[in-house]
């Protein structure tokens, strides 16, 4: 049982929150990431990344791959179904890109004819294929739910979201995810049940895979339809592809021990199998995440699971709000004295704030994941030099603080006599996410010429770069220099330096601004502001088909106040004109994975979820085609040529 949450208990938070305010790296206490002071001891049965094996110095390199594992984790939170469908839209042009891929001149443009499957060579003698047609590719679906990771939010199961039955989202244990319907039992068939499919149109697996173009593509887009939006609100877009590529050894269990400290227990040998399976150490591995928010990847040990508690762990019947953080977080986050209200306060001047916690008003649990450090002074969150290291580097620190062998670099399968491993080039990860796409595109007035690659997104003009613009110095709490990408409760102020386009009042016109609409007054009742619950938007776009807010039946709807001014809203004139009627979706600065795909470099790739258009699909920019594209052209270089 739990022992009752007093500040005393909480106060021996300060040799856990040590961990996380040196170098930003975890170590130890379970934590896994990039420390260089761990232990030494190296786990495993074989080696990472090195030179040719026939040296004896290490496993072979190779130079181009003909297989591709591809890895989608959809975030399947409230609000994510429009873009789930844009995505199931661009399942088409990401299989035929790779199956069937173009044939280019000498000077690599698009030759006029196309041949219309990967076995028919090019119509025109004098073209050829960008690269030869992959007919090997593991894909496989994972979620941003992982549950509460020791909280009482998001149980393994509730029986809210899905009428008539119950819902068991919101902890998807980061394993691949084969559903049709989150509030159903069916399940998406997968190759020998393995939780992935196979493509395979040679025949050369046993017994053969999927060899149907057709068929992949219709498959692949029921899976990640079959996501749902009822997970997770607290998404892990970043642990759940962790933890099902990395972690060395993912518990089976997290459990509140008698001092309140997450514990790991037991091994997930169900998603160890299926890692194993689906993860060969000679493919080209591309991660491709769509999401529409921040990522919340909470520590999964210590104290750090109060983030997402909500009931008071001492009395259920009570809402349970945060401690209060020292005055000096809001000015400095980074002072040494910047510390939650409920930590030992030595060597820090009396705060009058302390002790005291937050309420209803300052303390939403929607927003939990906002600002940490500022607001509560702890950072919940894992550090994002975790996941780059988890991508790059032979070696990572398990759960329990033991150096051990990456998986992304190893063969899991040693019988199977491959004696050639990855090295971190054929490692990509792609991000769908939040952030205006005129600030990633070539050419911010025409998303058609394409987004900006690795090395664009780091040139400097009068000593500025696009990640400047972007993301600015999250480690330092150096804000964007795109008004858009500030996260913010309250309307913000400012122009993008890329675009020119200058943040609008709430009071402003729909559309006044080209990139969010405009700025709007969170949390209202009959346009009163009552709450701070939301955070304003990076960027929106058209909805598909409008919704109807008024009616309760309709699931994540944004409009329902109708006096609101929400850039999402207008006018319904079958309700009188209150605003009820949601006509568009939204995203919001989606930082930390933007930090880590800027600190992956080549191996990153930045797209926005918020689409130029989704209405002519014969069009370049149409829905993600150019997500796809820009995914695309990073992998090409690893792919076999004719």
């Amino acid at each position: 049982m739990r022992r009752l949450l007093t500040w005393t208990i909480l106060g021996l938070g300060t040799a856990v929150l040590t961990a996380c305010t040196g170098t930003g790296n975890v170590g130890g206490q379970g934590g896994g990431g990039s420390s260089s002071t761990g232990p030494s001891t190296v786990t495993g049965t074989s080696t990472g990344p090195g030179p040719n094996s026939s040296t004896g110095t290490g496993p072979a390199v190779q130079a181009k791959v003909d297989k591709i594992d591809l890895l989608l984790g959809i975030d399947n939170s409230r609000g994510m179904a429009d873009k789930q469908e844009i995505l199931s839209l661009g399942v088409a042009d990401l299989v035929q890109a790779l199956v069937n891929p173009r044939c280019v001149d000498a000077n690599g443009n698009r030759a006029s004819q196309q041949p219309a499957g990967p076995a028919e060579v090019c119509p025109d003698p004098s073209t050829k294929r960008e690269f030869l047609p992959v007919l090997d590719i593991h894909i496989g679906v994972i979620t941003t739910s992982l549950g509460g990771h020791g909280a009482d939010a998001c149980p393994d199961v509730e029986n809210v979201s899905c009428p008539g039955g119950v819902n068991v989202t919101n902890n998807d244990h980061g394993r691949l995810v084969t559903r049709t319907d989150p509030c159903g039992g069916a399940t998406v068939p997968t190759y020998q049940n393995q939780g992935f499919l196979a493509w395979d149109p040679a025949g050369k697996d046993t017994p053969p895979g999927e060899s149907s173009v057709a068929k992949l593509t219709s498959t692949i887009a029921d899976l990640v339809l079959g996501t749902g939006n009822v997970g997770c609100g607290y998404e892990s877009q970043l642990e759940s592809w962790y933890r099902f590529l990395v972690e060395p050894n993912p518990y089976k269990a997290l459990v509140i021990d008698d001092k309140n400290a997450a514990k790991a227990q037991g091994v997930d040998d169900a998603l160890l199998a299926e890692r194993a399976e689906f993860l060969r150490p000679d493919s080209l591995l591309a991660i491709l995440m769509l999401s529409d928010g921040n990522d919340c990847s909470t520590k999964e040990y210590g104290q750090y699971w109060i983030a997402g508690q909500q009931r008071n762990p001492n009395d259920p019947n009570q809402n349970f709000y945060l401690p209060r953080a020292r005055t000096e977080c809001a000015t400095n986050p980074n002072d040494t004295c910047c510390r939650s209200c409920a930590q030992d306060q030595s060597g820090c001047p009396a705060d009058p704030t302390c002790p005291g916690n937050y309420d209803a008003t300052s303390d939403d649990v929607n927003l939990r994941c906002f600002d940490q450090k500022r607001r509560f002074g702890i950072d919940f969150l894992y550090p994002v030099d975790r996941y780059v290291t988890g991508l790059t580097s032979a070696t990572v620190t398990d759960r329990d603080g033991k150096t051990s062998l990456n998986p992304v670099f190893t063969n899991l399968n040693p019988a199977n006599g491959i004696t050639a491993v990855r090295d971190p080039g054929l490692v990509v990860l792609s991000g769908i996410v939040g952030v205006p796409w005129q600030d990633l595109a070539r050419d911010p007035k025409d998303l058609t010429k394409g987004y900006k690659t690795a090395e664009e997104l780091a040139h400097a003009t009068n000593g500025v770069t696009t990640w400047d613009v972007i993301l600015g110095d999250p480690q330092n709490h150096v804000p964007p220099k795109d008004p858009h990408m500030i996260e913010s409760t309250a309307p913000r102020m400012g122009t993008d330096p890329l675009t020119g386009v200058t943040l609008a009042p709430p009071t402003s016109a729909s559309g006044a601004d080209a990139i969010n609409g405009h700025e709007y007054t969170v949390g209202t009742k009959n346009g009163v502001q009552v709450a701070r619950d939301d955070l304003e938007y990076a960027c929106i776009f058209d909805l598909a088909k409008p919704r109807d807010c008024s009616d309760p039946s309709v699931a994540s709807c944004e409009c329902s106040d109708p006096k609101n001014d929400n850039p999402l809203c207008e006018p319904d004139p079958s309700k009188g004109g209150d605003r009820t009627r949601q006509v568009r979706a939204k995203s919001y600065p989606s930082i930390r994975q933007l930090n880590v795909l800027r600190d992956l470099g080549p191996q990153g790739v930045a797209s926005s979820i918020c689409p130029a258009q989704h209405n002519d699909p014969a069009r370049p920019d149409f829905a993600y085609r150019p997500a796809i594209q820009a995914l695309v052209t990073r992998v090409k270089a690893r792919l076999r040529t004719p």
